[in-house]
């Protein structure tokens, strides 16, 4: 097709990021971001489409001919659109707003994107730093080098609320940009420097048009942003990229990202999952993105200019990432993990609560439950927070507050679903018990035993919503009856008990207490028998069901994330080999090397997360404390740096697709029985050694080897 893609480049390059392939999730409900960056930045920079609907939240989709501007920010497989800021686009005449994308002229590689233009006749590329991107525009002979800057929309989800454009050299233009959308208060300055005299022909306030001498050179474009002034958005470029050799900087980009994937490096002769694997490592840190400019400042919760001895970071879709992207940064990226602890405790002190759904430092409350306490909580007992006491006040403070149900769960021990009228009481009950768990954990930690006690009883308000008659979690009003009529099948978006989901799909969302949950079920043998029915039914959830609930086994739905720790319980009742046929089943159909090579939105990380944790043969199920479960790794080998610099070895002997049991394990050298593994073991690094076979064995069945 014209691009260049993991299977095009040439067989014995030696770097990584030949591996990845950045249009997998282009296509289908990926909505996954195209385009130019490196890890974790603030700016990506890439091709932003018209917004034609929930598929284009990214600002692209793979199915779309349409680029209205190649913009600086945007978001990688959110369920909501955002951002698109500060577009440029190269025009042949005033008159003219968009250009055509032909696939078969893109190239895309991690930190590069360029796209060949027929009219105007330009050659655009593109790549970046962390808080700056660099254009390189290469027109066509007597053409005029002429640029659409639009400051009116982003990528068409939000509204204007005030910018400003001003000419302050013959080659640099700085300016600024606030509107409202999905992050009700988001403030972009920006400051654009030209390899040549640039002049501003015409403007209408928002809307400008930029003509650029010596056309017949290549025009070069460099872009600092920053959330906070114009004067550090000159110093984020000044400092970040002072040159003028744009290759140098695309280079740079590349080995950045190079670096990053090799945190984990595999060996496997199945060239498919390879390319999967390492584009899921490359989609796992497009964010959380870094927030704070290169002197420390960074613009808070409370919209204030702060100063912090520490990397301060945005983007934040908890809801979906404390499952298995935070659990993953913990291994392979514990220095960040302690800046994205030190950023919520900052985040609590300007808003008063820990981040839910965290975006350009606006608190969204995008999704329920209290995710943001679950993953500082995690990273308390995982040894990655300086400020214990201060990360204890945050989440104790966030778990009293009454917003958002929790006035109703302090009444009740449960939100009761006639009073709450916001709908999803079920799905919000369950998320705060697993964020209690949390709290009740760090207070035991800390010596607060009363508030362990109190937080532990909360976290046990699951068992007032299970109606032992039909085996699910159902909605409970405020005289203690269950809400009737009841489908356990049906699903109705944001207007029922559950969110993005169905009663067969949330019965399981108590990750927390496993074991508390199989008691509810009676036996370990009723629970496996309802465990082993949500892999077969089947049954309509409706036409108003969310459009999320996709990627179905079942009843069990891995487009979508209430569903990502479920197969791993089979590994709490003695039965792993059950888990590692579904597993492999999932990680080989649910994932593909494709424009639709996801099963649903990205969800800024947390579908690649769940790849790469469950490949490698270890999933984090409970939220907070790093119990790794095994499941079934698909590589020979994997090396991974954890920690601060040591080397974790994963080996799987006599791996295949049909030997998919674990038989044996040694830890070390040495023989391990449990199915499962800590935190604080992985994190020193280590050998862990699986031995594969065709036939389920006796591995992690007896009672006292189960997690």
């Amino acid at each position: 097709m014209g691009m260049v893609t993991a299977q095009t480049l040439p067989a014995n390059a030696q770097t990584l990021t030949q591996y990845v392939d950045p249009y997998i999730g282009t296509g289908g409900h990926g909505h996954v971001f195209l385009g130019a960056n490196v890890p974790f930045g603030f700016v990506q920079l890439g091709p932003t489409e018209p917004a034609r609907g929930w598929d284009w939240c990214s600002g692209y989709h793979y199915s779309d001919s349409v680029v209205r501007g190649f913009g600086h920010l945007h978001l990688s497989g959110t369920g909501i659109g955002d951002l698109g800021d500060v577009a440029l686009l190269p025009v042949a005449d005033a008159k003219q707003s968009t250009v055509t994308l032909k696939h078969s002229n893109e190239t895309a590689r991690p930190g590069y994107y360029a796209l060949k233009i027929d009219k105007p006749e330009v050659n655009v590329e593109l790549t970046a730093t962390k808080r700056a991107g660099f254009h390189r525009y290469t027109f066509g002979k007597g053409q005029k080098a002429l640029f659409r800057l639009d400051l009116l929309q982003g990528i068409g989800w939000d509204s204007l609320n005030r910018c400003q454009l001003r000419q302050i050299t013959p080659t640099m233009i700085t300016g600024y940009r606030t509107s409202i959308g999905w992050a009700k208060n988001q403030q972009v300055y920006f400051a654009a420097e030209f390899s040549a005299p640039v002049k501003i022909t015409s403007t209408n306030d928002t809307i400008a048009l930029l003509e650029v001498a010596n056309a017949d050179k290549p025009v070069l474009i460099k872009v600092g942003l920053s959330a906070v002034n114009e004067g550090n958005a000159l110093l984020n470029l000044a400092t970040e990229m002072p040159g003028w050799d744009f290759d140098a900087v695309a280079t740079a980009a590349s080995k950045e990202w190079d670096k990053e994937l090799g945190r984990v490096r595999i060996e496997t002769a199945n060239a498919t999952d390879r390319t999967i694997f390492y584009t899921a490592m490359y989609h796992s840190m497009i964010a959380p993105s870094v927030f704070s400019d290169v002197n420390g400042e960074y613009r808070g919760s409370d919209y204030k200019v702060h100063r912090g001895n520490f990397t301060n970071y945005t983007t934040f879709s908890l809801w979906d990432t404390y499952r298995a992207a935070m659990p993953l940064m913990s291994l392979i990226h514990a220095d960040k993990a302690t800046d994205i602890a030190a950023t919520f405790i900052h985040i609590y002190n300007e808003q008063g609560k820990l981040p839910v759904w965290h975006l350009m430092g606006n608190e969204t409350d995008c999704m329920v439950g209290n995710p943001g306490v679950a993953v500082l909580a995690d990273y308390v007992l995982k040894g990655l927070v300086k400020d214990h006491e201060g990360a204890y006040q945050a989440l104790k403070a966030s778990a009293m507050k009454d917003d958002r149900g929790q006035d109703l769960l302090k009444q009740y021990g449960y939100i009761p679903c006639d009073l709450d009228k916001t709908h999803e009481t079920v799905a919000k009950a369950l998320e705060y018990a697993l964020a209690d768990a949390g709290v009740a954990k760090v207070a035991k930690l800390l010596g607060h035993e009363d508030d362990y006690q109190y937080f532990y009883k909360r976290s046990q308000s699951y068992r007032k919503l299970f109606d032992p008659a039909t085996g699910f979690m159902r909605g409970l009003d405020s005289k203690g009856k269950f809400r009737e009529p009841f489908n356990p099948f049906h699903a109705v978006h944001r207007q029922d008990d559950y969110t993005e989901g169905n009663a067969w799909q949330y019965v399981w969302l108590v990750p927390h207490d496993v074991h508390g949950l199989v008691g509810l079920f009676g036996s370990e043998k009723r629970f496996t028998t309802k465990l082993d029915s949500l892999f077969i039914v089947s049954g309509d959830m409706g036409a108003q069901a969310s459009p999320d609930i996709s990627g179905l086994i079942g009843q069990y739905a891995h487009g979508n994330e209430p569903s990502h720790h479920i197969i791993y319980m089979y590994n709490y009742v003695g039965q792993p080999w059950k888990a590692a046929r579904l597993i492999r089943q999932t990680l080989s159909t649910m994932y593909g090397n494709n424009f639709d090579g996801l099963s649903g939105n990205e969800d800024v990380g947390q579908m690649s997360a769940w790849y790469i944790l469950s490949s490698l043969g270890l999933y984090q199920v409970e939220p907070e404390g790093g119990k790794f479960i095994f499941g079934s790794p698909i590589f020979d080998r994997a090396t991974l740096t954890v920690g601060q610099g040591n080397t974790l070895d994963i080996v799987a002997r006599n791996n295949s697709k049909q030997n998919m049991y674990i038989q044996s394990v040694k830890w070390n050298g040495r023989p391990y029985t449990k199915s499962y593994i800590y935190y604080a073991d992985l994190i020193k690094g280590g050998k862990l050694e699986f031995v594969m076979g065709s036939k389920p064995s006796k591995f992690g069945t007896k009672v006292k080897d189960r997690p």
